[in-house]
């Protein structure tokens, strides 16, 4: 029995014949193999029998890098839209105890992400790798938060924040501070060295109070400096004309390379790393790419801008879409109004990309809809018919009777170049609920005019638009309610409007 068994095993191990394997190798050379010449959407690729040639070694190489600096543009939006807006702040003298705020409000000169023009701002960049630990004495009646170095949620400040709106001291440690933590703060354990502390002060009792608020009671200070600390300044950039969008040159990579050297190298993961390795990007190695690698990074960076053109006009993620049972054009900043960007373990690329080329600063507390309470926004980047908007022609938004806000709304116009305000000849690219020429139809129901002039008589309700310049729109609804929130009340599409100016 045991020889009959070494038997048919050794028949088992025998190879197959010449023929036999001529008959497999038929039916799966095929699909291993490659022809000598393939058209794809690089080219033309060519091999010796399977052996790529150099010519075509070569193309490979430059779409492989080239596809990896589009994906580093993509995935690094938020880091570098966050540097950008330090340089930018940093131009004017702002940095972590020197605050920019807006103490006119934010006006049109300034380059900001979808910015409003009805809530003070008081934003600064904190430098954790020069002050060490830092201290915030935070006033009363703030709404704010802090983001990292990639834009990050950390923690929320004022009233979404451990001091429940009523201020108090937080004390802000470095990544790896090892130091004594004394008592009668709230701790927050930054993960990057660069943070953004951005606040908002409610004008809804005066701009002047909401300003003197911030002022007079906000102090920014080293830790190390506590019994003598450095007296907080203040930058007013109301109507300063300057840049805090990020690039879509060589110049993104630039920046976001100073970023990965200045933070600790965990603050991204191993994969992300390996990416930002791939083209050069290496904490503590100089980015110095060739030239052939510059052309092919500022290749990337317009195919990345174009791409986040393309999610943001026509996105294919679910959740961004107010009233998904019309397919309407309204849309929202965060889809599902995930903060995160992340559900069941997996990272959703698209959405975080939406949000942070339009946008800057996450917080659970801008999706948190509480009835009365908060803020909430609609966007609409088209038209009623899915089109652009045409600053040529004429458009209306009608909002029903009884607008649903325990405080107030606004419709805001931005560039959609830019996606900053869009810059007229009004002041500001605002109208709602707290001008004092906007008018009511007799029912109680608003209608907001697009037009390069004004309807007749419509002046308060008419948001200028400029004859070969696209825009887009956001409607704020501050403290909104029930029908907001539940949809039984709904703002119409913003239609073409033929009535004549």
């Amino acid at each position: 029995m045991k020889i009959r068994m070494l038997l048919a095993t050794a028949v088992i191990l025998l190879p197959l014949s010449h023929t036999a394997w001529a008959e497999v190798s038929k039916a799966e050379l095929e699909s291993v193999s490659i022809p000598d010449s393939v058209e794809t959407s690089i080219g033309e690729l060519t091999f010796f029998d399977g052996v790529p040639t150099e010519a075509t070694i070569n193309k490979l190489y430059d779409n492989l890098d080239r596809s990896r600096a589009v994906q580093v543009y993509l995935d690094n939006q938020g880091a570098g839209s966050l540097y950008a807006m330090r340089m930018g702040n940093a131009g004017i003298g702002a940095t972590s105890n020197k605050v920019s705020i807006t103490e006119q409000l934010l006006k049109p000169e300034s380059l900001y992400l979808t910015g409003n023009t009805s809530t003070l701002y008081a934003l600064t960049y904190l430098d954790l790798k020069v002050d060490g630990a830092l201290v915030v004495e935070l006033p009363p009646g703030m709404l704010g938060f802090l983001d990292d170095a990639w834009f990050r949620y950390i923690e929320n400040m004022g009233l979404p924040g451990p001091d429940k709106g009523k201020g108090g001291k937080y004390l802000l440690l470095p990544p790896g501070y090892a130091g004594a933590v004394p008592e009668g703060y709230f701790v927050v354990k930054m993960p990057t060295y660069h943070n953004l502390m951005f606040l908002r002060g409610s004008i809804a009792k005066g701009l002047a109070p909401a300003v003197k608020n911030i002022k007079s009671k906000l102090k920014i200070y080293p830790l190390s400096k506590v019994d003598n600390p450095p007296a907080t300044e203040f930058v007013n950039f109301s109507g300063t004309s300057y840049n805090t969008v990020v690039t879509r040159d060589l110049a993104f990579y630039e920046g976001l390379n100073q970023v990965v050297q200045e933070e600790p190298v965990d603050a991204v993961g191993p994969e992300m790393r390996g990416t930002l390795a791939a083209i050069g990007i290496v904490k503590g190695q100089p980015f110095k790419p060739d030239a052939r690698m510059k052309k092919l990074l500022a290749e990337a960076a317009d195919i990345g801008a174009a791409t986040a053109r393309a999610i943001t006009y026509q996105p294919r993620i679910d959740g961004v879409e107010i009233y998904p049972d019309t397919h309407s054009a309204w849309t929202m900043g965060y889809a599902n109004k995930n903060t995160s960007f992340t559900a069941d373990g997996a990272m959703n690329a698209d959405a975080r990309l939406l949000f942070y080329f339009n946008a800057t600063g996450v917080t659970p507390a801008m999706a948190m809809t509480r009835a009365g309470a908060g803020s909430d926004y609609g966007i609409a980047y088209l038209d009623a018919n899915k089109k652009a908007f045409d600053g040529s022609k004429n458009y209306k938004l009608h909002l029903p009777p009884n607008v649903p806000v325990n405080n107030f709304w606004a419709v805001t116009i931005y560039d959609t170049q830019t996606r900053s305000l869009l810059q007229t000849s009004q002041p500001f690219p605002t109208v709602g609920s707290q001008d004092k020429d906007i008018k009511k139809n007799a029912d109680g129901s608003y209608d907001i005019y697009f037009a390069p002039t004004a309807p007749q008589g419509k002046e308060g309700n008419w948001l200028q638009t400029l004859p070969g310049k696209s825009w887009f729109a956001i409607l704020r609804m501050y403290g909104p309610l029930e029908p907001w929130i539940n949809k039984t009340w709904r703002p119409s599409e913003i239609e073409p409007n033929t009535t004549k100016p």
